[in-house]
């Protein structure tokens, strides 16, 4: 069976610029083959994300004037240039540059610049990232309360860089991004859960280092035995004794560290030994009950937005069967069930998908949501010692010839100046998981925090989000095979439809991430959707959440 997949066979000019041009056409003609291609770089050029130097403002104090410092800020690049500002035109992937915008605002004590520098750092623009460095920034931004910096940390120690690798370390900068207490029911219950798993691996890790010393030393015994009986073979003897004692003492150094490890852990709390049945905690109200839905009317989530990209028709690649269905019916499901107002591309070529993407920024709020959901063709390129992955819009050329392509870094870019709150990519494309490496806490396996809690809903829904669900990893993903539309979409819209209270995109992932995978399976074909946070877009442990018209 032949399964066709979403992904292929694996500037602005300023006037100085246009005059040394008119003195060059024969080499610009040389170099671009119609002028669409040179108008279409300009523009793109225009609608990159770039950081800026704003000029200082000019300010009257009594009777003295005087012009305040320089303001970094990241917008595009037409805004920054209309604003007076200044930006590395031609090398914008030089973490120097970076750092050259934001280093002076960061040493002046902005939290917000800190967490910039931090970020610019564990990215390794243009180079290895430097995790030393990002951990310096985080923190010296964390402790001014800046919940971004906080959120970054917990990714560090969660994922073990630059640091002694720990969930729990994880979970309390997490908690410090929430702004939940210490003695929080729904932290502290977390931090048991995570205690109790480790406890039981140290023990299980003990267990096995106790096997294997018993193993090693009784072989020891045998060789002095053997040793002591016959002369012969005594110099293979004595290798072998030799290297059984080290294995054995670098087991019990091992097995030393971990008990220590295991006796740090705080106690597991007893149960009450009484008969008097205990009740649940006021704040544990069931969606099924309508919990949530009852305090969630009074929390102020601002306008839907959704902007819905569907490539299906290709100049230069294969034609894909299902992104035309797939958009028609998100945009019917979330205008007419969840009340977005929906704007939809399609069959757009780079610039169309770029310029939508710039434009949706001027009609959102600060407590707004946007929707971003993308199907089509999906490719990857190496560049450098990084996996860049991109959107290809309906006018790409074939690898690897990327000119027309949108690449992960535009959309994330983006993302970082959005105005909105709330931001969720739906993807659904081969590679699309390239769009964020970031961990997925509170997705660990089969792991969510308590969605029924009001508490906890009403600390997410404050708080920024940027968030990724991917019909696929860093894999090629299936076209079709869904009834109309592809794998994911299927599964995907369907929930959307049948969903009846307020759903967070957590529990949306979980609810597709099997299907997908079990209907792709039954193809002979390996798909696994991934859920995760985008943080160099300024996430802030936030959440996406889709809200009936019913109960709003």
């Amino acid at each position: 069976m032949q399964l066709l997949q979403r992904h292929n066979i694996l500037y602005t000019s300023a006037w100085l610029l246009a005059m040394l041009a008119i003195f060059a056409t024969g080499v610009v003609l040389a170099a671009i083959s119609d002028d669409k291609a040179y108008e279409g770089q300009v523009a793109i050029a225009d609608l990159t994300v770039v950081d800026c130097l704003l000029p200082g403002q000019v300010r009257q104090l009594g009777r003295r004037t005087f012009l305040s410092a320089r303001r970094p800020t990241r917008t595009t690049s037409a805004d920054c240039r209309l604003r007076g500002g200044e930006y590395v035109a031609w090398d914008r992937a030089d973490y120097k540059s970076a750092l050259k915008v934001w280093m002076p605002s960061a040493e002046s004590g902005s939290a917000d610049a800190q967490t910039n520098v931090g970020e610019i750092f564990e990215r390794g623009l243009g180079g290895d990232p430097n995790y030393p460095a990002a951990l310096i920034w985080y923190r010296k931004a964390a402790k001014q309360g800046n919940t971004r910096a906080q959120f970054n940390l917990g990714t560090m120690y969660e994922q073990g860089h630059g640091v002694p690798k720990s969930q729990i370390e994880a979970l309390n900068w997490y908690r410090l991004a929430w702004g939940i207490s210490e003695d929080s029911v729904m932290f502290s219950s977390a931090v048991q859960r995570e205690q109790e798993e480790l406890r039981n691996t140290l023990q299980k890790q003990l267990t096995e280092k106790e096997q294997q010393m018993d193993v090693l030393n009784r072989r020891l015994e045998e060789l002095e035995r053997d040793k002591a009986d016959s002369q012969a073979g005594q110099a293979d003897s004595q290798v072998e004794v030799s290297t059984l004692r080290i294995l054995v003492q670098q087991l019990e150094q091992q097995r030393d560290a971990q008990k220590v490890e295991l006796t740090a852990l705080p106690a597991a709390p007893e149960e009450p030994l009484t008969r008097e049945p205990a009740s649940l905690p006021a704040t544990q109200e069931s969606f099924s009950a309508g919990g949530a839905e009852k305090w969630f009317k009074d929390v102020k989530l601002g306008r839907y937005y959704a902007l819905l990209i569907g490539n299906a028709v290709y100049k230069d690649l294969e034609n894909l069967r299902t992104p035309v269905n797939d958009v028609a019916r998100a945009k019917e499901i979330l205008e007419k069930k969840y009340g977005f107002k929906v704007f939809v591309v399609q069959d757009g070529d780079n610039i169309e998908v770029m310029q939508a993407i710039n434009d949706i920024n001027d009609l959102l709020g600060e407590d707004d949501n946007l929707l971003l959901f993308y199907a089509g063709h999906g490719s990857r390129l190496q560049v450098g010692n990084q996996e860049m992955g991109y959107w290809l819009p309906a006018n790409a050329e074939a690898p690897p010839r990327n000119t027309y392509w949108v690449p992960n870094e535009f959309v994330t870019g983006h993302l970082s100046r959005l105005k909105a709150k709330h931001v969720l990519i739906v993807a659904d494309s081969c590679y699309a998981g390239l769009l964020s490496s970031e961990p997925s806490f509170l997705l660990i396996g089969d792991k969510i925090p308590e969605y029924s809690n009001p508490e906890f809903m009403r600390f997410k829904s404050s708080k920024r989000a940027r968030l990724l669900l991917s019909s696929g990893g860093d894999n090629p993903v299936l076209d079709g095979k869904g009834d109309g539309h592809s794998v994911f979409a299927r599964a995907f819209l369907d929930e959307l439809e049948n969903n009846t209270g307020v759903m967070a995109a957590p529990q949306l992932f979980l609810k597709i991430r099997d299907k997908v995978r079990l209907a792709a399976a039954e193809l002979n074909f390996v798909q696994q959707p991934e859920f995760k946070a985008i943080k160099s877009a300024g996430h802030e442990v936030g959440d996406f959440f889709f809200v009936p018209r019913s109960i709003q």
